[in-house]
C-alpha cells in the first residue's frame, strides 16, 4: 500500500460494469485482478461487459497517455466468478479478456501482500458504489 494514495477515493469512469447491486455476503476466496498486460481494449473492454455486479469493474484513464487508459475492479464488489477470463477449449477466445490481463488470485494471498484486510459485505451503500477507496483496487 502506498502512503500517499493511503484513504484517498477513485471516481469510477465508464464504461463501468452493470448488474447485481445486492451484496456480497462474504469475501470471494479469489478475486479478479488486473496485470501489466490490460490495454482498456481501446475504450471498448470486453471485460466489463461479461462482469455480473455493478460497478465492480471500471475505466481509469492514463492522463500520461490520453485516451488510453485501462479497467480496474472493486476488491469490495468483485464475487469471483471469474466471467470476465472465461476462455474456451485450448485458449480459444469465447468471451472475457483477449489479452490475458486478468487473474484470479487468492484473495487472503492478496490481502497480505497488499496490507488490505477487505471486508465480507461491500463498505459503503450501493448509491456510493461509483467511487472506491485506493486502497481496495
Amino acid at each position: 500500500m502506498n502512503p500517499s494514495t493511503e484513504g484517498q477515493l477513485i471516481v469510477k469512469q465508464q464504461p463501468v460494469s452493470q448488474g447485481r447491486t445486492d451484496l456480497r455476503k462474504r469475501k470471494p476466496k479469489r478475486l479478479a485482478i488486473i496485470n501489466e498486460c490490460c490495454t482498456g481494449c481501446a475504450g471498448s473492454p470486453a471485460c466489463v461487459e461479461y462482469c455480473p455486479v455493478e460497478a465492480c469493474m471500471f475505466w481509469i484513464p492514463d492522463e500520461d497517455h490520453a485516451p488510453f487508459g485501462r479497467i480496474e475492479i472493486d476488491k469490495t464488489t468483485c464475487i469471483g466468478c471469474a466471467r470476465c477470463t472465461s476462455k474456451g477449449p485450448d485458449g480459444a477466445f469465447l468471451e472475457g479478456c483477449p489479452w490475458d490481463a486478468i487473474e484470479m488470485v487468492d484473495t487472503a494471498q492478496w490481502e497480505a501482500e497488499h496490507g488490505v484486510e477487505l471486508p465480507d459485505k461491500p463498505d459503503q451503500p450501493v448509491e456510493q458504489w461509483m467511487s472506491v477507496s485506493q486502497t481496495h483496487v
